[in-house]
């Protein structure tokens, strides 16, 4: 009882410490104006500020001219390779494409047949955990979150490495190829534990297979009976190659960059990159589209009435509805305008696979929202309807639900795809940077202040 007393004490103090921080605090909107700050580092036309070159991946989603800005179809490339070549080469051959992806973003070239093969055999080296890291750093110590656990584990893999803080090409190489490869393994091994801890129910660890890719081993070691059809392998394949990279500005590539100017070990720098997409602005926008799309079917009498999926995103933007942040995940991007390649794919993929299904209805729906909101965008916010288009995180919910990957795992797969970018640009600011990041921010504190004395205040 005393140790309750305690804690409520300690509860209340800190809202009232809320209060003092609050009191003393705040910033006028009004003041970002006053002086050229670029919040979000972004231009006042959206455009994002220039903070580097990059030869890795281009995202390209509108055109300037003479100042202006026009929309344009979006496009995504992968050192100069579109995006949909790319996956109907690998579909062409019926291969899986992700480890050739990451092939092309860290080395610059496509692989040949005998590279590709090497570099699959030095991966299924890799994918077994270091001996005890499971028990010591996963089992011993569940987390609620995977991510969290995650970026834990990376940061954990820097004690079994035995020159973690080279930071030379062949060293850094060397460790980025290992995270690629041990990701998946820590992912779901999280996940098992997981299960047990919070659901109590069983976990299963199964070794990866050595023959088998990327995707072909999160569904055997996620799966309690280890199988899956090789539609379903393809399928995750798919959206591994669509997550692995996106350009250096979006925020957990910029993150990974940022930190790798400073000159820090490769696993400090993809534990931050790891926590920037946990959030729900980033990576974790999958799970909120998922449950925005819960929230729909609960609360909207007909979902197949436009009206009524109308009327609850109007209730959506004004906070009223869903999780009151007045965000309609899944829509609108920091590039992209017309449209946004990776989202125009897997609406393509899950429309085709979800039909017959349970799922349809749902595909539907999600539909519904991206016909509408760009208008409704318009009215409400007074945007431009043409360059609001929806994302990446508008379908890959629904596509991991026809996997039957749990909901946990949306956005540490996000992460085990994206790290080949992140390791890419790590690599990359390493070669080329050279510089440590260090933007400015304006003080606008008063500087007449006196200090005093303890015994005065």
């Amino acid at each position: 009882m005393q140790k309750e007393y305690v804690t409520q004490e300690m509860d209340n103090y800190i809202h009232i410490l809320c209060d003092e921080y609050t009191q003393h605090n705040q910033i006028d909107p009004k003041v970002y104006g006053k002086y050229p700050v670029k919040r979000g580092l972004r231009n006042s036309d959206g455009t994002g500020v220039m903070a580097g070159v990059t030869q890795i991946c281009n995202v390209h989603g509108y055109v300037l001219d003479e100042g202006e800005k026009f929309p344009v179809e979006g496009h995504l490339t992968f050192r100069g390779i579109d995006i949909n070549d790319l996956i109907n080469g690998c579909q062409a051959d019926n291969r899986y494409g992700y480890e050739e992806t990451a092939w092309l973003l860290m080395f610059g070239t496509l692989p040949t047949p005998e590279q590709l093969k090497k570099f699959n055999e030095l991966l299924a080296h890799y994918r077994e955990l270091p001996e005890d890291f499971a028990d010591d750093m996963i089992i011993k110590a569940p987390s609620p979150n995977i991510m969290n656990k995650l970026a834990r584990s990376v940061l954990a893999l820097y004690s079994y490495d035995a020159n973690p803080d080279d930071t030379s090409l062949s060293n850094v190489l060397r460790q980025c190829i290992e995270l690629i490869a041990r990701t998946p393994s820590i992912i779901t091994a999280a996940y098992q534990v997981r299960r047990r801890a919070y659901e109590r129910k069983s976990m299963y660890f199964h070794s990866p297979k050595p023959e088998f890719s990327t995707a072909q081993n999160i569904l055997r070691t996620l799966r309690s009976d280890k199988t899956f059809t090789e539609e379903e392998a393809h399928l995750l394949d798919l959206c591994l190659i669509l997550h692995a990279e996106h350009g250096g500005g979006n925020n957990s590539t910029f993150t990974t960059r940022v930190l790798t100017s400073s000159g820090t070990d490769t696993y400090s720098a993809i534990a931050a990159a790891v926590g920037s997409l946990k959030g729900p602005k980033h990576g974790g926008a999958n799970l909120k589209v998922m449950e925005m799309l819960n929230f729909m079917k609960e609360e909207i009498s007909d979902p197949e009435n436009e009206n009524e999926v109308r009327e609850y995103l109007q209730k959506i933007l004004a906070k009223e509805a869903g999780d009151r942040s007045g965000l309609i995940y899944g829509m609108g991007h920091a590039v992209y305008t017309l449209s946004d390649p990776r989202s125009v794919i897997l609406k393509k993929n899950i429309t085709r696979l979800a039909a017959g299904t349970e799922l349809e209805a749902d595909v539907r729906l999600l539909s519904t929202v991206e016909r509408i909101t760009p208008n409704l965008m318009a009215e409400v916010k007074g945007l431009d309807p043409n360059t609001i288009c929806s994302n990446v995180d508008l379908y890959s919910g629904l596509v991991y639900r026809l996997l039957r990957i749990p909901a946990e795992v949306y956005t540490p797969l996000f992460a085990t795809a994206r790290m080949a970018g992140w390791c890419a640009h790590r690599l990359e600011e390493l070669k080329t940077g050279g510089k440590i990041m260090r933007p400015a921010y304006k003080a606008i504190n008063s500087r007449s202040r006196l200090y005093v004395p303890l015994s005065d205040r």
